[in-house]
């Protein structure tokens, strides 16, 4: 069923001008979700329950970080348990599709499609299976009712699985295994910890907090806390293997309290080699098989095209660390700030968020997500979630940071 219902008493039209307002409409808001997701996966849980404090020898924060860095462990399996509270409204099933709009799936392609598919661990809690044996052999599978969705890496090829939809998605894997890993979304909690260090610098704390045990392994906890206030990050825990130094655990609490953000953590793991069947696949019978060169060939179309346009000015081939002069990008996105409080601002080229008779349908629902603002710079709408506040001013003009929405409005002043 179409997202938006016509009113049949409308002109063809007067239909079409709907339906154009409408998707300049969402075209702000799927920016606003994405970068929300996509901030809190970037380095940013209650932890998973600890059975007691292991005695471990005593650790400076640096040895720690160090061991994080010289940990050589490439052959695993376990179960990793993923939570994601972003406090995102529900929007009745919306979500879910504008996230796979974000995300680059349209029509003509594949719900195997993993661009597409592990989107959905932004939100909700995920039971993952993982295994690994090297560089070039990884299995993730995520385990749905009744069905379950896997990746498998091995050597060239690249095959996902979707047990729902019996459809598999094929593609060969890069000469950069780093280029892969960065396609995708951190699943593990060695994915997020190595995000979250690369932001480490003078205006962060490090600590180590005491020992815990995680999945039956002894460990050591790393706290990693913002010096600066106006932060919306409370704090980082890593929970780090004490043999191999392999990240166990990751924790991200916001400063304004309550359950946390992300939590990502094994339940169970084992450092022994997977079996080497572990990692063949061959397409079930009868399933649709789609080849990455034939995916989303229809996607840039109508909706693909606004939303790339606005979208596009806000993304950045790599994450920047707290504090990282960008300059201007190629489409003229900045970082004003530094550290925690940095802001990533960037000109839509166009109008603010449509709002009353311009917005047509959709506006009574952006208004229910935003909190209009004023100030030197003139007016605006802020989204939120509980980690990522992005303002919108009524100019076009957008302001992204993990910081507190009068942050945001002494950016958008400062910036006039």
């Amino acid at each position: 069923m179409a997202p938006y219902a016509s009113d049949d008493s409308t002109t063809g039209g007067e239909v079409d001008e709907q339906h154009s307002r409408r998707r300049k409409a969402a075209r702000y808001v799927v920016p606003v979700t994405v970068v929300g997701v996509a901030a809190a996966t970037i380095g940013l849980v209650p932890a998973l329950a600890d059975s007691g404090d292991p005695d471990l020898p005593k650790i400076t924060a640096q040895q720690l970080i160090q061991k994080i860095a010289e940990s050589d462990t490439e052959q695993l399996s376990g179960t990793v348990k993923i939570s994601t509270d972003l406090g995102l409204p529900d929007l009745g099933g919306l979500e879910s599709g504008l996230m796979s709009g974000a995300a680059g799936r349209g029509e003509g392609s594949s719900s195997a499609d993993p661009t597409a598919k592990l989107t959905e661990l932004a939100t909700g809690t995920h039971t993952l299976r993982v295994a690994a044996d090297g560089p070039d052999r990884q299995k993730l599978s995520l385990l749905e009712n009744a069905a379950e969705y896997s990746i498998v890496h091995n050597g060239k090829d690249v095959w996902a699985y979707d047990s729902k939809s019996n459809e598999v998605y094929h593609g060969t894997a890069s000469e950069s295994p780093e280029r892969d890993k960065d396609r995708q979304p951190p699943a593990t909690p060695k994915d997020f910890a190595a995000k979250a260090l690369k932001a480490v610098d003078d205006t962060t704390s490090v600590t180590v907090d005491g020992t815990a045990q995680v999945a039956g392994r002894d460990a050591y906890k790393l706290l990693v806390e913002p010096r600066q206030s106006g932060s919306t990050v409370g704090a980082i825990t890593v929970a780090v293997d004490a043999e191999t130094g392999t990240p166990l655990k990751f924790t991200l609490t916001p400063a304004s309290g309550g359950a946390a953000v992300v939590d990502v953590g094994f339940t169970q793991v084992s450092f022994a080699k997977p079996a080497a069947s572990t990692f063949d696949f061959t397409p079930p019978k009868g399933a649709k098989v789609t080849e990455e060169k034939d995916a989303g060939k229809e996607f840039g179309k109508d909706f693909g095209k606004e939303f790339e346009k606005g979208e596009a000015r806000g993304h950045a081939e790599k994450a920047p660390k707290p504090g990282e002069d960008l300059g201007k990008g190629p489409d003229g996105m900045q970082t004003i700030g530094e550290g925690w409080n940095a802001i990533a601002t960037f000109d839509t080229g166009g109008e603010g968020v449509p709002s009353g008779e311009a917005a047509g349908q959709f506006g009574g629902f952006l208004d229910s997500l935003g909190d209009k603002v004023t100030g030197k710079f003139g007016s605006g709408t802020v989204f939120s979630t509980r980690l990522i506040n992005a303002l919108i001013t009524d100019d076009g003009k957008v302001y992204v940071g993990a910081v507190t929405k009068d942050a945001l409005v002494k950016a958008a002043d400062a910036g006039k």
